[in-house]
């Protein structure tokens, strides 16, 4: 996987703005407050083998796996849009194509309402078609989980916010490497923290203290127009 890419990409004016949601930070995970409002997409990161799974898995990967499972099979209950991005790491990375490494984890269910994207870049939304994906479906809300916090999922989050998206980013439902010690710059910085900061540095316009057990999903308006 690449090294991050936090730069916002410009305003899309096809992707409608959704309604702002109270902030998560004021309702932490567990608090009597009244539900976040549902999303209609849900965006799952780079889930690959080599993410979570054998020596190279996050450390966090059996929780991954745990709510990204969940998540899944609640959209696709719920008629949520279900995209899952797959890196394309260069030659050589444990993700480069076609290698086992860079095989979903998740299994797909083709169809109207899921997809797979393949992606050359941290940004889910660079040179890919997820723009597009996301705007024809009418989607206003997305949910986005995966690896690596501080890369791909941050990178998708902050552009999905840029183009006027509501984005929740579950606080365990995303995961990332611990960072290393190096001398005379820093110790090493536990992957758990590394994450926290990852999503609150997207700011308050996300919802990053939301646990993966109260995303609620909704189907795109798009689809509901053609709903008999």
């Amino acid at each position: 996987m690449s090294s991050p890419r936090t730069e916002t990409a410009p305003h899309a004016e096809t992707a409608p703005h959704a309604e702002t949601a109270p902030h998560a930070e004021t309702a932490p995970h567990g608090a009597t407050t009244p539900p976040a409002p549902p999303v209609d997409a849900l965006i799952v990161v780079d889930v690959q083998s080599a993410f979570v799974t054998g020596d190279g898995a996050v450390p966090a990967a059996e929780r991954l796996v745990d709510r990204t499972t969940d998540l899944i099979a609640r959209a696709r209950r719920d008629g949520a849009l279900v995209v899952h991005l797959q890196n394309d790491g260069p030659p050589g990375a444990e993700d480069e194509p076609h290698t086992p490494g860079w095989e979903l984890h998740h299994p797909v269910e083709p169809g109207p309402r899921e997809t797979v994207i393949r992606k050359p870049h941290d940004d889910g939304f660079e040179e890919t078609a997820l723009g597009v994906v996301l705007a024809d479906a009418g989607v206003r809300a997305v949910a986005v989980c995966g690896v690596m916090s501080e890369m791909c999922v941050q990178a998708t989050a902050r552009t999905a916010l840029a183009r006027g998206y509501r984005v929740v980013v579950p606080y365990d439902a995303h995961a990332t490497q611990d960072v290393p010690a190096v001398p005379g710059v820093s110790e090493a910085v536990p992957a758990a923290v590394v994450s926290r900061v990852a999503a609150y540095a997207l700011g308050s316009d996300a919802e990053v203290t939301v646990g993966a057990a109260d995303v609620t999903f909704t189907t795109p308006a798009g689809e509901r127009r053609l709903s008999p």
